[in-house]
C-alpha cells in the first residue's frame, strides 16, 4: 500500500502565500502521476494541479499562473506552491497518488487552507 502524509496548510490572508507538501511511501511504483485535489464545503472534489511521472503538469483553470507543481523525486515529495490566494480557494486540499497498477489511487488525510478576505 502506499501512505501519504500531508502538511502546509493553514490560514493565510487574500494576496499570501502557502506551500502544501505531500510525502509518499511504501509501494510507490509504477505512478502515472501525483496531484492536488481541494473540496469546499458542498462541492465536489477537484482536480487543482498534478504532475505525471514524467513530469508534465495540469491545472485547473481557476489557479493558473497562481498556483505551481512540483516534486522532489528523491524525497518522494510533491509541492503546491499557492500564490496569491484568494478567498475562493479555501477548502479541505488532498494530496492523490495514482499508480498504474490496482489499487490505482491513494489519497492524503487533507489539510485546510483557509483564505481571509
Amino acid at each position: 500500500q502506499v501512505q501519504l502524509v500531508e502538511s502546509g496548510g493553514g490560514l493565510m490572508q487574500a494576496g499570501g502565500s502557502l506551500r502544501l507538501s505531500c510525502t509518499a511511501s511504501g509501494s510507490i511504483f509504477m505512478i502515472d502521476y501525483m496531484g492536488w485535489y481541494r473540496q469546499a464545503p458542498g462541492k465536489q472534489r477537484e482536480l487543482v494541479a498534478a504532475i505525471s511521472s514524467g513530469g508534465n503538469t495540469n491545472y485547473a483553470d481557476s489557479v493558473k499562473g497562481r498556483f505551481t507543481i512540483s516534486r522532489d523525486s528523491a524525497k518522494n515529495t510533491v509541492y503546491l506552491q499557492m500564490n496569491s490566494l484568494k478567498p475562493e480557494d479555501k477548502a479541505v486540499y488532498y494530496c492523490n497518488l495514482h499508480r498504474l497498477i490496482r489499487p490505482n489511487d491513494f489519497w492524503g488525510q487533507g489539510t485546510q487552507v483557509t483564505v481571509s478576505s
